[in-house]
């Protein structure tokens, strides 16, 4: 199993659609692409976020397992990649600590090291995108606030959650939560089951990683964070991610703001460029 799948078990494992309340219908959470135009597909699975016209910001795992990243899509269009920046503080997972995990059941040591993990990176594009507005960087605090997610990795409901075979990339939703947990690095939520449940309440799933964290702000979504990893719940030794009370985490982008408005300035520069 590969170990981006694990970071969004860590989401889930990588990086999914929406899993839902079980007692919602499923079309209430489907949405469509225009609704959020900065929102990034990346080759196969995951997503990034247009931050500004030829950068995207996204998870460093959901961009690290792939050989190559040569396009992403942003509104519908394909845009050539010119380089990727991974920030220099990401650690990818020992393969040797993932295979003592799925052995023994106990994860712990990997949650430890996966929240001291700097999963973020940039995709410089080749040119600037003209017909999308980038989305904002929110840089107040969000915890307590609902936050609005989304993406078209895996899917299922709280009860039973998702497969950890795929697919992991199916139709887009988005849904809801709250955020209570609030770290330097990371924001989190925990996915509550009815009655605790908001309306809309969600979590990501595989296939997910990458994707935003928004916050309103007046009439406009600013982007608090991306998805990233997850304490994905343990029967024996088998996990069951998406199920009703894991705890999801994403990438506070105000802890990065100073490292991510330097990459942009410098062309690229404040870190390690992974392949394309």
């Amino acid at each position: 199993m590969r170990a981006a799948a694990l970071l969004l078990l860590l989401a889930s494992f990588g990086a999914d659609a929406i899993v839902v309340r079980d007692d919602v219908p499923d079309l209430r959470y489907r949405m469509a692409a225009s609704e959020f135009p900065a929102l990034v597909d990346l080759p196969g699975e995951g997503h990034g976020v247009l931050i500004a016209p030829q950068w995207v910001v996204t998870a460093a795992h959901a961009v690290a397992w792939q050989h190559a990243v040569d396009e992403v899509v942003v509104g519908g269009t394909p845009r050539a990649v010119r380089r990727i920046v991974v920030h220099p503080g990401y650690k990818q997972p020992p393969q040797a600590m993932i295979d003592a995990a799925l052995k023994s059941g106990d994860w712990e040591a990997f949650f430890a090291f996966a929240a001291t993990s700097d999963d973020i990176a940039l995709i410089e594009l080749a040119e600037p995108v003209r017909d999308v507005a980038p989305a904002r960087i929110y840089r107040g605090s969000a915890l307590g606030k609902v936050v609005r997610i989304m993406g078209r990795g895996a899917t299922g409901t709280g009860s039973k959650g998702h497969s950890l075979h795929g697919p992991n990339r199916t139709a887009l939703r988005q849904g809801y939560n709250r955020i209570g947990i609030e770290e330097t690095r990371w924001i989190g939520y925990t996915f509550d089951a009815p009655p605790k449940a908001l309306p809309l309440e969600a979590s990501t799933g595989s296939g997910d990683s990458g994707g935003p964290i928004l916050v309103a702000v007046d009439k406009q979504w600013q982007v608090a964070g991306v998805t990233a990893w997850k304490r994905g719940l343990v029967e024996g030794t088998e996990l069951r991610p998406g199920r009703y009370g894991e705890t999801s985490y994403g990438v506070r982008l105000g802890n990065y703001a100073s490292w991510i408005e330097e990459t942009m300035a410098s062309g690229g520069d404040s870190g390690k460029s992974a392949g394309r």
